[in-house]
């Protein structure tokens, strides 16, 4: 039967890692938690669309009446 004696260097390096290891923990639920507060206020699809700097039509006012055959805004009593 032996006797272990866990040196004193192990001690501190596993204080160490459990406070890294909390440390990763805590940014994780930080990200975690910013993201889903950012996906539950989504309100409208369509303004998130705006952010990748790409033209698209189905944004477009104009495309969208030219679409649907619909007028465009402010034409529809003018001779």
């Amino acid at each position: 039967m032996t006797i272990r004696v866990e040196h004193e260097l192990h001690e501190r390096r596993r204080s160490r890692n459990t406070g890294v290891g909390l440390i990763l923990v805590g940014f994780v639920g930080i990200v975690f938690a910013l993201t889903v507060v950012k996906v539950l206020n989504l309100g409208d699809i369509r303004q998130m669309e705006r952010f990748d700097h790409v033209a698209r039509p189905q944004l477009e006012p104009a495309a969208i009446e030219a679409a649907t055959g619909a007028a465009p805004a402010g034409e529809e009593g003018t001779p």
